[in-house]
């Protein structure tokens, strides 16, 4: 693939459609109680025919996230690329990968989305590029010291001839975080080899970035996730310290560092990075919003969401608490309270495209290898598809009670499961082949969407689908759901159109006297929800009851099942 310059254009950008319609009268603050549905482009609709599905594929299923009720629509990287890990080792950050679409495409996209009154965020990838980015073929040929290199990490190795790592980090994805080119160099790749990390503490890195913002945000994009934002920034003093750790990922070594100081993670000159980013954001009209996928403690994850900063963060201590009422409980409390001392609203998520799908997760028994359990093919343990749909719509109905933004994974609203026995010759995950077959990977969440209940690929396109999907998919599909009373997606319709009506204000108040195993607090606006994750039934409130996520049982909430009451 062939990947034109990321250096910044002297041309002025391209204005988006004329059918844009100004969005400068709206609210801001628009974000801070939103609901996001992610959409992850290649899974999600496929319009020409060719397995894959594409952003004309989005815009046609646009009405279907209208209905559904959703705020906005964050896209998952739509950038040439060879999908070495799913599209996020990006080619060309300004433009649209061919088998997805056109730029003209994204126009018409994004006019889409702003008629029906859906705002979009874009998904940027600031920490590393494609092996195939120009820059980094310029690297390659321009050889040690220049500065071409530069943009990149690249050190030599140790040894005696440097045939050794510079380093002991580990990539994300299994082995060494390091890759030798011909000269005898090495590049650093926190993920895939075919993912080489940028240096930040290089100008034009900085100002590339600055006009991809500027790129997106002309086009009429209201905002962007970043990805691995707490990995930008490395410390590459000399020597480079090793971590003594041959853990993927360095979670523990991290905990185990004094906060900012570990050498790749979550370091305290990242910030600089952002206060820099939402000055370029605060120049539209309205502000440009932002979101930092950053896997750090909430105490550090505020300082992501600080106003001056990108302003929200991903709460991925929710994602990752069990169905246990103590321990969401606790996780609640703490997310709004860190939040609230950043000046940002909470953010809630159950799942997205690289965890394992909620309406099986959630079943799992406590303490569960999670790899384990996907390299049996869900088969150990087995999980009744039953049982966990019914935890996940009270799950659901939990989360989009929560103060704050909710963050719904294509296909939560029709409950799908995850696919856990996709056969190995079919995965496309890098973390099988990198990890020597001991991984499965993240293919198991983004088989692609069912939206008829016959079919080469159940809607998602003319033909077959670039991730076989299973059988059961039929029973799941929007079609078979569509105006079925007590199906999972009428029941996120209703929930969304109840949710619009009774939203305001950003603080809960816990009820103090309910049973052990039941979530019960009251919204500031008149209402209040109720979770039972206890055994048996129990008595609901005094109140009007809204909406419920399975049947009363003789007038009292079940096990597994979420009520909303108006007080």
């Amino acid at each position: 693939m062939t990947a034109r310059p990321t250096t910044p254009d002297p041309r002025p950008p391209r204005s988006a459609p004329d059918a844009t319609p100004d969005l400068s009268s709206k609210n801001p603050d628009w974000w801070r109680q939103a609901v996001v549905y992610q959409v992850y482009p290649r899974s999600f609709a496929d319009a020409d025919g060719d397995g894959l599905g594409d952003l004309r594929g989005v815009t046609r299923r646009l009405t279907h996230l209208a209905a559904l009720g959703v705020d906005a629509l964050w896209l998952s990287p739509f950038y040439p690329s060879e999908l070495a890990d799913g599209g996020y080792d990006v080619a060309d950050p300004r433009d649209v990968d061919p088998r997805l679409g056109t730029l003209d495409d994204f126009d018409a996209l994004v006019a889409e989305a702003h008629r029906l009154g859906l705002k979009v965020i874009v998904d940027i990838v600031p920490n590393h590029t494609s092996h195939q980015h120009v820059w980094f073929q310029e690297a390659l040929r321009a050889g040690p010291g220049s500065p071409a290199r530069d943009r990149y990490v690249f050190r030599d190795g140790r040894g005696a001839r440097g045939e050794l790592p510079p380093t002991d980090w580990q990539s994300v994805f299994g082995g060494s975080a390091w890759k030798r080119v011909p000269d005898g160099q090495w590049y650093l790749h926190l993920f895939a080899a075919e993912q080489p990390d940028l240096n930040w503490g290089n100008q034009e890195v900085r100002a590339d970035h600055r006009t991809t913002l500027r790129f997106w945000s002309d086009r009429g994009v209201d905002g962007f996730r970043v990805d691995v934002a707490h990995a930008l920034v490395k410390d590459l003093t000399e020597p480079l310290r090793d971590l003594g750790t041959s853990q993927p990922g360095h979670e523990a070594a991290l905990a185990e560092m004094p906060p900012g100081t570990h050498p790749f993670y979550d370091r305290d000159e990242v910030h600089e990075v952002y206060r820099d980013w939402r000055k370029i954001l605060d120049a539209y009209t309205p502000p440009r919003t932002a979101v930092a996928e950053a896997w750090v403690p909430g105490a550090r994850r505020a300082l992501y969401a600080r106003p001056d900063e990108l302003g929200q963060a991903f709460n991925f201590e929710y994602l990752q608490t069990p169905w246990d009422a103590g321990a969401l409980r606790r996780v609640i409390t703490g997310s709004l309270e860190t939040a609230h001392a950043a000046g940002a609203s909470a953010t809630w998520v159950l799942s997205n495209h690289d965890v394992v799908r909620h309406a099986s997760r959630l079943m799992l028994p406590p303490g569960t290898d999670e790899n384990a359990w996907l390299l049996s093919g869900g088969h150990a343990p087995a999980v009744d598809p039953a049982a966990g749909l019914r935890r996940a719509r009270a799950a659901g109905l939990l989360m989009l009670a929560l103060p704050g933004s909710a963050y719904v994974y294509q296909g939560e609203e029709l409950g799908l499961p995850e696919v856990a026995d996709l056969p190995t010759e079919v995965l496309q995950d890098p973390i099988w082949e990198q990890t020597g077959h001991v991984r499965k990977g993240r293919d198991g969440c983004r088989v692609p969407l069912p939206w008829t209940t016959t079919g080469p690929s159940y809607g998602f396109g003319p033909a077959g689908a670039w991730l076989p999907q299973p059988p059961g998919f039929a029973a799941y599909a929007v079609e078979a759901q569509d105006g079925a009373e007590g199906s999972t997606l009428e029941l996120y319709r209703t929930a969304l159109r109840l949710r619009r009506k009774l939203i305001d204000g950003e603080t809960l108040t816990w009820a103090e006297d309910t049973l052990a195993g039941v979530l019960q607090f009251d919204r500031g606006d008149g209402w209040r929800c109720v979770t039972n994750l206890s055994p048996g039934p129990v008595s609901l409130p005094a109140g009007e009851v809204l909406l419920t996520s399975a049947p009363l049982e003789d007038g009292r909430l079940g096990p597994d099942t979420t009520a909303w009451l108006a007080r």
